[in-house]
């Protein structure tokens, strides 16, 4: 789990002096004026190197940093596994947060994918930023439009597949009187639309394109490299320029994100309704859940430990709920402890909980959710049932999700239950851990300037 690194009294430390304790690692740093405010969102390769460049003289001259510099109170960081989940995880706070100096990704676009219509009986190749979730296989989301139209412009001469929007039916002998484009002519597409290949011949091109999309690309890159050495070596040089640039765009395939990892709320919409209708089956209520509550640890410097609680009422997050603690009872890392501290403080007051009506007449805090997930599996799930026991009320129902493969534990079952990727209830649990999730990590409490609970 990658974390905010920050400590409670980080804000005392001047900004220049904080740099100089950030990794030489790839990440996201946050700058924040003296009211906690977020000025700026930014990616690093180094996040020691980029950050620290900020408070030099050369970037208090630079036009398009001096009016930002003076104002930095406070800086800090989010480590990413990459350079290209920096990339990812810089626009989602961008989105989220809309930070005053971030000109760029606070536009409605969402980064593209590769879509391969794999049920058609001619699979077309697609570039697209709405791609489907059934019928397609889906590479990305990628980092950049324009390497990824080149890429696809470098495949498509190499394995001739098509990227037109015709419906070719294979049992439809008309489509033999069709006219091919000047794809064909060009030796850029076999020409599927008037049956010049075979269906069978057409989906070996196809598995040949994926096995260099799923990272068997090297030695297709070798032969390129040693043609445009070729060309080169015969002053063929516009032919080598052109290879050379190929040879980057196939390359840069490889910076793309993961489709389940890195899902875009904006490209794969929930239906909350039938996620609800769908937990209600799957995990044998009575009634349709309309609360859900998800819990997420989040360890900051290190030692510190704050715990996010998010509150969904109709499958919609309910902002208002949402919660921070500081962990006070744990001493270092103990996620299955602090899980224990959070679910006591959270119900110590559950004994009249149920009396109260959905949108919590009275105290908040005396809502009582229908399903209560825990982030994890199943230590931290035993763990929550343990601190129900300890206050002597019974728990909602209490399941906990994996991140890995997906599953959910439930108390007294032995084996977690596994449900298709794209089953609504899944979609509908993950968005309520990777909220808690973001609510950590993200500073929603800079947001709506919330200071962490006592």
């Amino acid at each position: 789990m990658s974390n905010p690194e920050t400590t409670a009294n980080s804000a005392s430390v001047p900004p220049v002096e904080k740099v100089k304790q950030f990794p030489a690692a790839p990440g996201v740093y946050i700058m924040k004026d003296a009211q906690g405010v977020v000025l700026y969102v930014g990616k690093a390769k180094n996040l020691r190197n980029r950050a620290g460049h900020y408070f030099t003289k050369a970037a208090a001259d630079d036009p398009r940093t001096a009016d930002l510099v003076p104002l930095i109170a406070d800086i800090d960081y989010l480590p990413a596994d990459s350079e290209v989940d920096a990339l990812l995880l810089e626009a989602r706070l961008v989105k989220d947060i809309r930070p005053r100096f971030n000109v760029d990704l606070k536009d409605d676009k969402t980064f593209p994918y590769l879509q391969i219509r794999i049920r058609e009986d001619f699979p077309r190749v697609e570039f697209t930023r709405k791609p489907r979730r059934r019928g397609v296989r889906l590479y990305g989301p990628f980092t950049s439009a324009r390497s990824l139209r080149q890429a696809i412009r470098v495949l498509q001469r190499i394995f001739q597949f098509r990227t037109c929007s015709l419906d070719i039916d294979a049992d439809d002998s008309r489509w033999r009187w069709f006219r091919p484009c000047l794809l064909h002519s060009i030796r850029q597409c076999t020409a599927p639309c008037n049956f010049r290949v075979t269906k069978e011949e057409y989906r070996k091109q196809i598995r040949a394109l994926r096995l260099v999309l799923e990272g068997k690309k090297n030695r297709l890159i070798r032969e390129m490299e040693r043609e445009m050495e070729e060309a080169s070596k015969a002053l063929q040089f516009e032919k080598a320029a052109r290879l050379r640039d190929d040879i980057a765009a196939l390359q840069k395939l490889g910076q793309r994100g993961d489709v389940e990892r890195d899902a875009q709320p904006e490209v794969f919409p929930i239906d909350p309704k039938k996620g609800l209708a769908g937990l209600r089956k799957v995990l044998g209520l009575p009634h349709v859940p309309r609360t859900i509550e998800g819990i997420d640890i989040a360890h900051l410097g290190g030692s510190d430990t704050v715990a996010s609680l998010v509150r969904f009422i109709d499958g919609l997050p309910f902002k208002p709920g949402y919660r921070r603690f500081r962990i006070k009872s744990v001493q270092g890392i103990d996620d299955f402890a602090s899980i224990r501290e959070v679910v006591t403080r959270r119900f110590r007051n559950a004994g009249r909980a149920r009396s109260v009506n959905l949108l919590g007449e009275g105290d908040e805090e005396e809502l009582f959710p229908d399903i209560l997930l825990i982030d994890g599996g199943k230590g931290q799930l035993n763990a929550a049932r343990d601190a129900f026991a300890l206050l002597g009320v019974e728990p909602p129902c209490l399941i906990a999700l994996a991140k890995r493969a997906e599953e959910i534990y439930r108390p007294g079952e032995t084996e977690p239950l596994r449900l298709s990727r794209h089953a609504a209830a899944l979609r509908l649990l993950q968005y309520v851990r990777d909220e808690a999730h973001r609510f950590a990590q993200h500073y929603h409490h800079l947001l709506q300037r919330k200071k962490l609970e006592e």
